[in-house]
């Protein structure tokens, strides 16, 4: 995997810092913004492990919210329909790679590489029970794909994610409370937690994952700006994999995990067109 991929890759992990709470600032955003983000990241090297994967970097930032094409918020993506509560898009999202050298009971198997999910996502606007406020629910259902010394396709995941956002919480904080289920297919079950008969050993069984339930995640995001043009954000997400359809893998070493994010947006330049942030 090339170095600007993965600094790519990194910068969209994180972009999950810039909360869709922050978005909701105005009903009507700049169309493109440029500028520079520096940020944070520390996560779980995979659900359910006890080893950690983080990066630390400063990177430029491009914000474009046209009519169909969209980059903003982490995504990059294509919105296909939109009116006032549905919306219906398709876009990326990635997750950062881990050496198995560096993963105490993956030592000796395969690294996990660069993980870049593509699909469809319908977003629901459930209720807005107070002005600045909203109840949201995003459907995605997305194909997985590793970038690892070449392209494989690992599978398929669905994640539908609740969430209430607030635009205003107090001090110009706004923000974003989220929780999601996340299944997998077989394949990718198996690409996190499967242990194949050639890397069996006495204290790592083999094992054949199913599809099903990976984790459950608990996210909350805060974002604040304190000039015009600079903004910071955080974000923390926590993962229980009490019901998880692989417990009972080998790979799983812990069955709770939390990933922590800071960042600060300096924005440089914006467009003085204006349009719909949703």
């Amino acid at each position: 995997m090339s170095k600007q991929f993965a600094q790519w890759v990194s910068t969209m992990v994180l972009a999950t810092v810039v909360s869709t709470a922050a978005q909701a600032q105005s009903a009507l955003l700049p169309l493109w913004e440029l500028g520079v983000f520096a940020g944070t990241v520390t996560t779980p090297a995979y659900p359910g492990s006890s080893d950690r994967a983080s990066r630390s970097l400063a990177l430029p930032i491009f914000v474009y919210r046209g009519e169909v094409f969209r980059v903003e918020r982490g995504d990059v993506g294509a919105r296909l329909f939109s009116s006032d509560d549905i919306e219906l898009d398709l876009g990326f999202s990635a997750s950062l790679p881990a050496s198995s050298d560096d993963l105490t009971v993956r030592k000796g198997m395969s690294d996990l590489g660069t993980l870049v999910e593509f699909g469809p996502r319908v977003k629901f606007t459930l209720a807005r029970p107070a002005p600045g406020t909203r109840v949201r629910l995003e459907v995605p259902m997305r194909a997985v794909l590793e970038f690892n010394n070449g392209v494989r396709q690992q599978g398929y995941a669905f994640e539908p994610e609740l969430g209430l956002e607030v635009r205003d919480v107090g001090s110009g904080w706004s923000l974003s409370a989220t929780a999601s289920l996340f299944f997998g297919d077989k394949d990718l079950n198996n690409y996190f937690f499967g242990v194949s008969t050639p890397y069996a050993t006495a204290t790592r069984p083999a094992f054949d994952a199913q599809a099903g339930l990976i984790t459950t995640r608990l996210g909350l995001r805060l974002a604040k700006s304190l000039t015009p043009d600079v903004r910071v954000y955080g974000f923390v997400r926590h993962e229980l994999m009490e019901g998880a359809t692989s417990k009972a893998s080998p790979l799983i070493q812990q069955t709770t995990g939390t990933s922590v994010g800071v960042g600060l947006l300096w924005t440089l330049a914006r467009s003085e067109q204006r349009t719909v942030g949703r």
